[in-house]
């Protein structure tokens, strides 16, 4: 089946890169919050999500969770939340771009006013890499779109826990990466809301760091109490190049 052309007018300072896996491309802003590679990691923890899942992204930004995921999975629906207008358009464009409207769906809205888009009790998966600093925390030399992504400012930990509850379907799996120093909030919000913590993995920059850099969840919507913790993932190696598994979820 032959994809259509479509012509996409860029903003200022956009770019449009190229994934590299099922020709996708996506359209960025270099003066507000690009993706890393935490988003990246979180899209192959969660590569287990079942054929035909309805999946929600919980703070889409530039839709790059969502894409990886369509890529790699047999999705029947991907829903992208975004609280930032701007942001939103871009990645709406960034769907249009890949011929992916039926399949992509983004939403232009708090995550605390998600009912009032979705239905209670619909998703089979909930992805989401939220803002990993409380607010009034870290620099403040950061203009307001990095400030939303990065900080707390309109939503906290425990509202990303809160949508992913009332979204999610009775056994909904949710698949979250964050920073370790706030695992033990994360670990409180989840057991409040009955979301239990099954999967636990560290991610760490090299094999001799003294800290984790990330931490990965996997949670299930009133599951059973058992929890495991998987080997550490490390993102390089100590000559500094991308360890192993790094350049095999980049070319898989």
């Amino acid at each position: 089946m032959l994809q259509k052309k479509v012509r996409i007018i860029l903003k200022e300072n956009e770019r449009i890169d190229d994934l590299q896996i099922n020709n996708l491309k996506i359209i960025q802003n270099t003066d507000g919050f690009c993706f890393g590679i935490d988003s990246v990691i979180l899209s192959n923890f969660a590569k287990d999500i079942k054929k035909n899942s309805v999946v929600m992204d919980l703070g889409t930004g530039t839709g790059i969770i969502g894409f990886l995921l369509l890529a790699k999975n047999k999705i029947k629906r991907m829903i992208g939340i975004e609280v930032q207008s701007e942001v939103a358009d871009m990645v709406s464009r960034s769907v249009i771009l890949n011929n992916l409207e039926d399949e992509f769906q983004i939403i232009n809205c708090n995550i605390k006013d998600i009912l009032m888009h979705v239905k209670r009790d619909s998703v089979d998966v909930v992805v989401t890499n939220p803002p990993y600093k409380k607010i009034n925390t870290g620099g403040k030399n950061e203009n307001q779109k990095k400030l939303i992504s990065r900080h707390e400012i309109l939503a906290d930990i425990f509202d990303f826990i809160k949508a992913a509850k009332v979204v999610l379907k009775d056994k909904g799996i949710i698949y979250m990466v964050h920073r370790p120093e706030r695992l033990s909030d994360i670990i409180c919000g989840l057991k409040e809301n009955k979301i239990e913590p099954k999967v636990i993995r560290f991610v760490y920059s090299i094999e001799n760091s003294n800290e984790a850099k990330l931490v990965l969840i996997k949670a299930v919507k009133n599951g059973g109490e058992f929890l495991k913790v998987e080997k550490p993932l490390y993102i390089y190696n100590n000559d500094g190049e991308y360890s192993k598994e790094i350049l095999e979820m980049y070319n898989n």
